[in-house]
């Protein structure tokens, strides 16, 4: 039995899709806070908060892996609302989990952390080794998933509890919602949303210089999976990211065109947040040598797929 916390969100849900794929018993445990959660086909669900206590140490029973996905999340508008929420829940389910996960005996603990980690890296594109010496992130939620990170130290250091840490570079697919603000989710939903609604000129954040690298979320998910069973994962920590960078005015202009917008694509910049990361770029390379991991779906692909489901 494989429990994932999160199972029933964007990243959780085809990490879980994957897993059935290959005959693996899964419960999910997931407190449904998103309008666009939904329960996967064929697996064991608890709906539960993780932050309360008492919640994983049921859901944790009988389980040898655990996939680690829970946690607060959204854009960057929603990190500077509810920083102090972010901290606070975040840090509880990290607690609950693990002290569970070590009760339960569990085989491995795969965290999911975030791209967000290596908000201040200053060496593009960064590596895992780079986060011992670029100063913390930030943002509450980028520190929130650093602290998740020293977690599976500290819990392996003190109870021999094995981990794998995985981070996500910028997730893109067609089941990622938009939030009702923007800022509330992922550029990519909100942008979709913007020109949806007919917004002439798009309104940026920022200046539109700012640059990320996007990812299936297929791809992401298979990077966890296999990172499961895989000896070479385990106490490791692994990128899993494209290197493809695009700056955000050119990601509206290709999401308006997509979208066959009639007259000539314009933006006009509007007062960003302070903590916007002005460039994000992974090295994939650790997860290609020890895994054996590469993303596989381009970024024209991925966003066909965004522009058509919407």
């Amino acid at each position: 039995m494989i429990v994932v916390t999160g199972g029933c969100g964007f990243i959780g849900s085809e990490v879980v899709r994957q897993l059935r794929a290959k005959g693996h018993a899964v419960r999910v445990v997931d407190n449904m806070s998103k309008a666009s959660s939904r329960v996967p086909d064929g697996v064991e669900f608890v709906r539960g908060d993780l932050a309360q206590a008492g919640v994983a140490g049921a859901a944790f029973a009988g389980a040898r892996a655990c996939i680690n996905l829970a946690a607060r999340i959204g854009g960057i508008g929603y990190f500077h609302k509810l920083p102090a929420d972010i901290l606070s829940e975040n840090n509880l389910i990290y607690s609950h989990t693990f002290e569970a996960a070590v009760a339960a005996k569990l085989e491995r603990m795969l965290f999911v952390s975030s791209s967000m980690v290596f908000e201040s890296a200053t060496r593009f594109p960064s590596k895992e080794e780079d986060l011992r010496v670029i100063p913390p992130p930030f943002t509450a939620y980028g520190f929130s998933k650093l602290i998740g990170e020293w977690y599976c130290r500290a819990f392996f250091d003190q109870h021999g509890l094995p981990y794998t840490i995985l981070r996500p570079f910028n997730a893109i697919g067609p089941e990622e919602a938009a939030g009702d603000e923007v800022g509330d989710a992922h550029v990519i939903p909100d942008l979709v949303k913007k020109i949806r609604a007919g917004q002439y000129p798009i309104e940026l954040l920022g200046d539109g210089a700012q640059t990320r690298c996007f990812t299936h979320v297929t791809d992401i998910a298979r990077g966890i999976v296999m990172a499961l069973d895989h000896p070479a994962a385990v106490n490791e920590d692994f990128n899993l990211g494209n290197a493809e960078e695009i700056t955000m005015l050119e990601l509206a202009r290709r999401i308006y065109a997509a979208w066959g917008g009639e007259r000539p694509f314009q933006a006009t910049f509007v007062a960003g947040f302070p903590s916007d990361v002005k460039r994000r770029v992974p090295d994939g390379g650790k997860a290609k040598r020890l895994l054996g991991w590469e993303p596989q779906v381009d970024f024209a692909t991925g966003l066909r797929e965004v522009i058509g489901k919407a």
